[in-house]
């Protein structure tokens, strides 16, 4: 029985497992980073990567320990799982990030050159049925991507980038820009804040279920063996995710100093290709948007309809691929910056219990043994991030409670409560310890959790 992936093997699932990440909002957010941060480009990316690198493989490998991520939020509870994991995949399917993809390869890849001769919203309605039925058809077999996302597709996006990265240091449009004020004075935390926006964390919690079933389609049976190489797959991702954030947040950096502020990363990237190449740098953008976001959908569609599938098998997973991109072709047309709009509440609303609940998967690995912690922490998190969340959007006045707790003005208000919750959990565990009498949870108890 095979025990470990060829290192050919391994690049190709860590390459594959990358470009599901890799999308519309990893290709928009870092430059717009770069471009808004200036000066203070490098201590906003530490924060970037810290929930845009970080957490996302700290996720694939909870879920990868765990045995799936029912299974993780299962340590809650069995109702918190079942509602936890299906707002997960909406807001990664359907309803957000599959949409999203769409959206933003269309701002990128037809609007340039569409120079008023056919209208915006025919357009991108046309656009978006070719991109959903290029993704449905992929999508079909899920145990294929590593060759046709990893082989294929995902070396020429890396390249394109590179291109892109090379050129714009042999000819520099200019140094770093000034700081906007929403930087100067927490980069590290802002850049924090806008990893929640790439999606990835949530997205990780998910895309497990595909890495495993590629490297079972390599030959490998092991459970315990292809745990080990999701593992090393993710480390691979990440180290990829890393090197390429970095130079889109210099060529924002870059572009920023030059051609001062923009909309959104997608114009900083537009500015900079145009100074370079030219017309021609517009077409390799185009293609860059289109590899990108395409890989995206198809990783996507993919992963939330074998989860479907586990809910109402008698559907079947083809049906399910195809209402997801039915689906998302709708929504895709409301628009790049609605879809944005919408994402930042929600995002906001689960992305805090996501990183818990991650962290507490390596913090205390018994769940059984310390539900009480599960509890407690993932409770108090997810009202709290749920209330300010939705005071932001002026839907309830809760939130003004909440303002005076420990880090409001970042932003992290939920951290505190998180925290307590932890405390007050070990408390419950130690006090059941006590009761049960000898050979309890209290004298079990490790030296460290877990």
């Amino acid at each position: 029985m095979m025990e470990r992936l060829s290192k050919r093997n391994l690049c190709l699932v860590g390459l594959t497992l990358f470009s599901m990440f890799f999308g519309a909002g990893n290709l928009i957010f870092p430059p717009f980073l770069g471009a808004m941060a200036g000066t203070n480009t490098w201590t906003a990316m530490v924060g970037f990567a810290v929930t845009a690198i970080g957490f996302p493989i700290l996720g694939v490998i909870a879920v990868a320990k765990a045995g799936g991520l029912t299974s993780l939020a299962g340590r809650v509870h069995p109702a918190f799982a079942a509602v936890f994991t299906l707002l997960i995949y909406l807001s990664i399917g359907p309803c957000l990030a599959i949409p999203r993809t769409a959206s933003t390869s269309f701002e990128m890849a037809v609007i340039p050159f569409l120079d008023g001769r056919i209208p915006a919203g025919t357009a991108q309605l046309l656009y978006s049925c070719l991109f959903f039925t290029i993704a449905f058809l992929v999508a079909l077999k899920p145990d294929k991507l590593t060759d046709r996302l990893g082989k294929v597709l995902t070396p020429c996006l890396l390249t394109l980038i590179a291109i892109l990265f090379i050129g714009c240091i042999l000819k520099p449009a200019s140094g770093y820009g000034g700081t906007s004020e929403t930087y100067q004075n927490h980069p590290f935390v802002k850049g924090f804040l806008e990893g929640y926006l790439t999606m990835d964390t949530i997205a990780a919690l998910n895309f497990g279920i595909i890495i495993s079933l590629n490297i079972r389609a390599l030959g490998m049976k092991s459970e315990s063996s292809i745990i080990k190489e999701t593992i090393r797959a993710g480390v691979i991702a990440g180290g990829i995710l890393l090197l390429v954030y970095a130079a889109l947040a210099h060529i924002g950096a870059v572009t920023g100093g030059a051609f001062g502020y923009s909309e959104n990363g997608a114009q900083t990237l537009n500015q900079m290709v145009r100074f370079l190449f030219g017309r021609a740098g517009l077409i390799m953008l185009a293609a860059i948007f289109f590899i990108a976001c395409l890989n995206t959908c198809i990783g996507l569609i993919s992963c939330c309809s074998r989860y479907f599938c586990t809910i109402l098998p008698r559907i079947g997973y083809r049906a399910w691929a195809f209402v997801f991109a039915a689906v998302s072709l709708i929504i895709a047309n409301a628009g790049l910056n609605r879809i944005l709009e919408i994402s930042v509440p929600v995002l906001n609303a689960i992305y805090p219990a996501a990183i818990v609940l991650i962290l507490l998967s390596f913090l205390f690995r018994d769940g059984k043994r310390w539900q009480p912690v599960y509890v407690c922490s993932i409770a108090l998190t997810g009202v709290t991030s749920i209330a300010m969340s939705l005071y932001q959007i002026g839907i309830t006045p809760l939130g003004r409670v909440l303002n005076r707790l420990p880090l409001h003005s970042l932003n992290l208000e939920w951290i505190s409560p998180a925290v307590a919750g932890i405390v007050i959990g070990m408390v419950v565990c130690a006090r059941r310890g006590k009761r049960s009498g000898p050979g309890s949870l209290a004298e079990r108890k490790p030296r460290n959790p877990g």
